[in-house]
């Protein structure tokens, strides 16, 4: 499968690079970079991309599926605006090339508390982010919903702190549905599922995808 992937320096979408260049079923990966990732393999081809621009890449915008890892916070961002941007209009964008494109199969990260209605700004933009790229009507569409996720070397100390305290309540058997996610393991359930799942839309939530 030739694989496709935006947001592929982030913590998650570098481990799954890496995933889906050890795994034989994905002979060619496409990463869409603003800035080169630093991993050279013959597998492997970086198009250094302005997400403002996206139809100047577009002609390289094809393959058997594409994954959509692109995501920031607030603080990163700047501004609900510029998050806004990030977050939903630069993968609403890029599905609707891979889409134009004949691009069949879309994996996207999105996240635990995703709705269009929701009172939380990020988890509001995260659930219209769905719902659009529902409404193009992908041969298959799988969306991934991790609670916390545990970055290697994390350097947020709110996300160091919010880890621990689950990792306590875990230990006494509290909150199980909620323990954090390493990126690695949820770039391995990434990969695997398109090979896994038959066409259609499939929500995979928190407690599944430790189960996949």
């Amino acid at each position: 499968m030739k694989a496709l992937i935006i947001g592929a320096t982030g913590a998650t979408g570098k481990d799954l690079v890496d995933v889906l260049l050890r795994d034989p079923d994905y002979t060619e990966i496409v990463a869409f970079v603003r800035r080169p990732g630093g991993v050279t393999h013959p597998k492997l081809t970086e198009i250094i991309t302005d997400y403002n621009k996206l139809e100047d890449v577009a002609g390289e915008i094809n393959g058997d599926v594409w994954f959509s890892c692109l995501g920031t916070t607030l603080k990163t961002a700047g501004s609900r605006e510029a998050q806004y941007r990030i977050d939903f209009e630069i993968p609403a964008g890029f599905a609707a090339i891979a889409k134009r494109n004949g691009v069949s199969r879309l994996v996207l990260l999105s996240s635990y508390g995703a709705s269009a209605t929701s009172r939380v700004f990020y988890s509001r933009i995260k659930g219209q982010l769905e719902e659009h790229l529902a409404s193009l009507a992908f041969d298959q569409h799988i969306v991934f919903r991790p609670g916390l996720l545990l970055r290697k070397n994390t350097d947020r100390l709110g996300e160091q702190l919010s880890a621990a305290a689950l990792k306590f309540f875990n230990s006494l058997g509290l909150m199980r549905k909620l323990r954090p996610l390493p990126t690695s393991i949820l770039a391995e359930k990434m990969a695997k599922a398109p090979k896994v799942f038959a066409n259609g839309l499939h929500i995979i939530e928190l407690a599944k995808i430790w189960e996949l």
